[in-house]
């Protein structure tokens, strides 16, 4: 999807500035005078809209549905500067090690709010216990790695995987590729080659969606925001798409008058034949039956 324009209708929106709820962030970096005014009045409308009441804060109709999307992969690949940058086009300036945080945004989806709920978790090691806790009633996840960090993108099969599919077996997953204004920087490279390692080609992060069942593959960078709202907007859809699955009530058993009288008809030919075999029987054999009455009196009385 491309990127929306300010005032252009489409089927995503980018978050709307009432409802949201966004919670302290490093200091962030802005990309421009007018990127500055955009996220500071963005910010003081979510810090009116936190403060209570059924419009948060921007008069428009509270969401009815929620889809969750919860941000998993090796830490220091960018997972939050993805969501900062999303919810408040703002960009974080140094990197402080992520425990848990949600941030709430609301998006127009077909002309209707949606409230998406974004879990940041931590991809420490030390961390491996606490963070499926997020999991619970989660519609997608997004498995982040760098492309410019070949053991991130390692860890996307040995680690994320394997635990997003123990604790959440059905749910969609989408394969971004973070910090992809990098791929190119000299600096980066020169460190890359130090190690003798190369930026994850992207080829390679294709073949790796698809190996995983992935949705969709996405690189991106939080810093440009090329590609972001493209990340975002494939998870709602993607999420909503699982949301629908899993509230469909399971197929009625019951049966309809159709194969009620298709088994009436097998029933009474099969108990028909029965009763042709065991009158067969018993005029062949007429001394191996035995009439046995219940419920009257002995057998030939009278």
């Amino acid at each position: 999807m491309p990127p929306q324009q300010e005032g252009e209708t489409g089927y995503i929106s980018k978050p709307l500035p009432g409802g949201c709820e966004v919670p302290p962030v490093p200091p962030r970096r802005v990309r421009s005078s007018r990127a500055a005014a955009l996220g500071a009045a963005l910010g003081s409308r979510c810090r009116a809209g936190a403060g209570g009441g059924t419009g948060g804060g921007g008069g428009g109709a509270e969401p009815r549905r929620s889809i969750k999307c919860v941000l998993v992969g090796d830490g220091a690949v960018g997972k939050t500067s993805l969501v900062v940058s999303y919810t408040t086009n703002g960009y974080p300036t140094e990197y402080i090690p992520t425990a848990f945080d949600n941030f709430s945004a609301v998006v127009s989806v077909d002309g209707r709010p949606v409230r998406l709920q974004l879990c940041d978790t931590a991809g420490q090691d030390e961390f491996d216990k606490l963070r499926p806790l997020c999991y619970t009633n989660t519609d997608i996840f997004l498995l982040c790695f760098s492309v410019v960090s070949p053991s991130s993108f390692q860890n996307v099969n040995e680690k994320w995987v394997p635990e997003i599919r123990c604790h959440c077996p059905k749910a969609p997953i989408i394969l971004v590729g973070t910090q992809s204004d990098l791929r190119e920087d000299v600096k980066v490279l020169i460190e890359l080659d130090k190690c003798k390692e190369k930026p994850v080609a992207e080829e390679a992060a294709r073949l790796c969606a698809e190996e995983i069942k992935a949705a969709s593959y996405i690189e991106c960078s939080a810093l440009t925001q090329k590609n972001l709202k493209e990340v975002f907007d494939a998870a709602i859809v993607a999420g909503i798409q699982y949301s629908d699955t899993q509230q469909q009530p399971k197929k009625s058993k019951s049966r309809t008058p159709d194969k009620m009288k298709n088994l009436s008809k097998s029933w009474w030919k099969k108990a028909h034949g029965l009763h042709s075999t065991a009158l067969h029987a018993a005029k062949s054999h007429p001394l191996s039956l035995e009439v046995v009455v219940v419920g009257g009196g002995p057998a030939g009385a009278g």
